[in-house]
């Protein structure tokens, strides 16, 4: 039996881990954030077309602007995320976003 000084593995030890969530600007860790102004006006938006379910021009509105205020938080994202992961995840989202209007 090996004696010694065993090391724990860390998950987030791992370089690869590490630079897909370390905020470039504190240094520490950022996986999700307090959501910001489009990211609110996109839950409000849709959470009320779904449980109000209003028709014709209401409707239509109300998924425009939930459309917008995702599209707006994911560009954000896109050209300011604070490390990698926020990156490709405004990408992913934008790309999804394209992808509906298609």
């Amino acid at each position: 039996m090996r004696r010694g000084r065993q090391r724990e593995w860390r998950l987030w030890e791992h370089r690869p881990i590490e630079w897909l969530f370390r905020n470039r600007k504190t240094g520490e860790l950022t996986i999700g954030q307090t959501p910001n102004i489009p990211l609110v006006v996109f839950a409000v938006a849709w959470v009320l077309s779904r449980i109000w379910d209003p028709g014709g021009s209401v409707g239509t509105g109300l998924e425009v602007v939930a459309f917008a205020a995702l599209a707006i938080w994911a560009g954000d994202e896109l050209i300011r995320g604070v490390n990698p992961f926020r990156r490709l995840l405004g990408a992913v989202v934008l790309g999804g976003l394209v992808a509906q209007l298609l």
